[in-house]
């Protein structure tokens, strides 16, 4: 009998020990997160990767259209394996905000590293970096100028001279919901009519615009920066050159991408570090110089190509989330001005 309690003791004591060590030691999930993404996967998986080698966590992730991703998130629901959710331009983050998708973060070092305008006013999601969407230009048929703002594109002296990209793309929508705010609707409306009436042709992507100008289809367009970085890079000799408009009002407008812990997660605090990694300086060189993007760090340092742009004023006074916000207007407008 003695031996049997002697052995039941040792058994208990042995248990109890294996359930105290199982309690320090970190679930195999806490080692693991799962971003779903919209951006594409060549400008994401070194950052990643960066990420598991310094801190052992084990980043998966599925890439897509955000507006596939984000009703992929909805039918999942709880029972999402997701942990973020990345994307580009204010307007679809303000989106997977309004479709209940994200939760808050508190957090000093995002608030620390991100300004204000470039975050949720409820903290639900970051951007991580910021692309400028502004004019473009062959030097061979415009003098620099000639140039001025985004309204003055409406003008008649760029009848049959301005391309543009198609309205059907969240960064235009973006663009003219920035105008609404700055100019109000009625304002707005003229502009974009104005850009209507003189534009040569309209193009599914920024790429094409900046080549329709480089070969003298047009000699003016709006374009994402990034996408004027590419080309440079590929020809540096091609006629084509950049523009920031409106130094002496509101500014350039800017756009960004960014991410958000979803609101199912099963690994907030794992999450929430690796966001904070991504807004640090360490991350924002990669972050941003593999797209030819802005860093939402001022600090931290640009690709080189990036940086020979120059400085310019950019619009802070447009929340970003208010992209979001005014987007159906955006797109009221847009329609109502036959902008295809």
């Amino acid at each position: 009998m003695r031996q049997l309690l002697t052995l039941l003791t040792l058994l208990m004591l042995s248990f109890s020990l294996f359930s105290c060590q199982k309690e320090q030691e970190p679930s195999a999930k806490s080692k693991e997160l799962v971003v779903y993404t919209s951006r594409k996967e060549h400008l994401i998986k070194d950052i990643f990767k960066a990420y598991e080698e310094k801190t052992g966590v084990k980043i998966s992730y599925r890439t897509g259209d955000a507006g596939a991703l984000i009703q992929a998130l909805k039918a999942e629901g709880h029972n999402t394996t997701a942990d973020l959710f990345m994307t580009v331009d204010a307007g679809n983050l303000w989106y997977a905000k309004s479709q209940g998708l994200f939760q808050s973060v508190d957090s000093q070092k995002l608030k620390g590293a991100i300004p204000p305008h470039l975050r949720d006013p409820e903290d639900q999601w970051f951007a991580l970096s910021v692309r400028a969407r502004t004019i473009a230009f062959n030097p061979e048929n415009v003098k620099e100028d000639e140039l001025k703002s985004y309204e003055d594109l409406a003008t008649k002296k760029w009848k049959g001279r301005l391309c543009l990209r198609t309205s059907k793309k969240v960064y235009n929508q973006s663009l003219v919901a920035m105008l609404i705010h700055e100019l109000g609707e009625e304002k707005a409306k003229e502009v974009v009519a104005g850009w209507v009436d003189n534009v040569v042709e309209i193009f599914s992507n920024d790429t094409a615009v900046l080549k329709a100008i480089a070969v003298g289809q047009c000699d003016v367009g709006i374009v994402n920066t990034y996408y004027y970085g590419r080309l440079i890079k590929e020809d540096p000799k091609l006629p084509l050159k950049l523009f920031w408009p409106n130094q002496e009002s509101y500014g350039v407008h800017i756009n960004i991408s960014g991410a958000g812990i979803l609101k199912h997660s099963k690994n907030p605090k794992e999450a929430k570090k690796f966001l904070e990694w991504l807004a640090s300086e360490e991350a924002q060189k990669s972050f941003a110089q593999v797209n030819m993007e802005y860093p939402v760090d001022p600090e931290a340092p640009q690709d080189e190509l990036v940086e020979s742009w120059g400085e310019f004023k950019p619009n802070t006074s447009f929340n970003l989330s208010k992209a979001g916000v005014l987007q159906k207007k955006a797109l009221k407008l847009m329609h109502e001005v036959d902008y295809k």
